[in-house]
């Protein structure tokens, strides 16, 4: 349960598609001058990625990677047909965009004219091929991981062209200078934007921790200044990683660091 949080934070904000790898940036500046239109896109390629991703994940289990066909029989268990993985993950997305197009123009036709061009092209957009092939690369392990990277990736694009998009419809009101009116701004407030997204990296690290300090005790023999006598001082070591104790440790039992009882009391 925990892999899957963290998988569905991180594909939204650490590893988002448009901040991270800047990957759907053509769609993601053109459609997003009206929220609206931004929000039907954004829905749009969630579908896509949460249908794309794990249709692509069962077909690179089972028929793609090395071993795959091994179901088929052991004589398959040899063949590789990983060099067929752009043509079968390009159309399985191309299907599944068909499949969009057909519903949005049959139940949403002001979408569907607003959208234009960019609907079709979600075929093609970068950051649908790009969740199959980071899917793959990156060896998730079951399917439910799968459709989980999928629909938390597009929920990242779509909050991405949502912010922008909101935006942009409050920045037409501002006194903003005219040479960097248009893609200016928006390109200044997209970095803004990734800069916090980034910063989220937090949420699932925790921060910088430091570990605890331990402390540690190490009784070392000694011999006496004008005696033949040992005697035992108790050295305390104050550290906060194992490897570095044990190192400590071991320094200070050799027997060959036999030291005066001053030099001790001085340490």
């Amino acid at each position: 349960m925990l892999e899957h949080i963290e998988l569905f934070f991180r594909s939204i904000f650490i590893d988002n598609m448009v901040f991270a790898v800047f990957l759907g940036m053509c769609s993601y500046l053109a459609v997003s001058k009206k929220v609206a239109t931004a929000v039907g896109l954004g829905a749009a390629v969630i579908f896509v990625l949460g249908v794309t991703v794990p249709l692509n994940w069962l077909l690179d289990q089972y028929l793609l990677r090395d071993g795959a066909l091994a179901w088929l029989g052991p004589e398959y268990a040899d063949y590789n047909l990983g060099f067929l993985s752009f043509i079968l993950f390009i159309a399985t997305i191309a299907t599944m965009v068909q499949l969009v197009e057909i519903v949005v123009e049959k139940f949403s036709p002001a979408l569907y004219n607003s959208l234009g061009i960019f609907l079709p092209l979600i075929a093609v957009n970068c950051a649908i091929l790009g969740g199959s092939l980071f899917m793959q690369s990156r060896d998730i392990q079951t399917f439910g991981l799968a459709v989980n990277y999928g629909i938390s990736s597009g929920i990242g694009w779509f909050l991405a062209i949502l912010t922008i998009a909101a935006i942009r419809e409050k920045i037409r009101y501002s006194n903003v200078p005219p040479p960097l009116r248009g893609l200016g701004i928006t390109f200044i407030i997209t970095g803004l934007m990734g800069i916090g997204f980034q910063s989220f990296g937090g949420m699932l690290t925790g921060g910088d921790e430091v570990p605890p300090a331990e402390e540690t005790t190490v009784e070392v023999p000694v011999k006496s200044e004008g005696t033949n006598t040992e005697q035992t001082v108790e050295r305390t070591a104050v550290t906060g990683a194992d490897s570095e104790k044990k190192e400590i440790e071991n320094e200070l039992s050799k027997k060959d660091k036999e030291i005066s009882y001053t030099e001790a009391i001085n340490r």
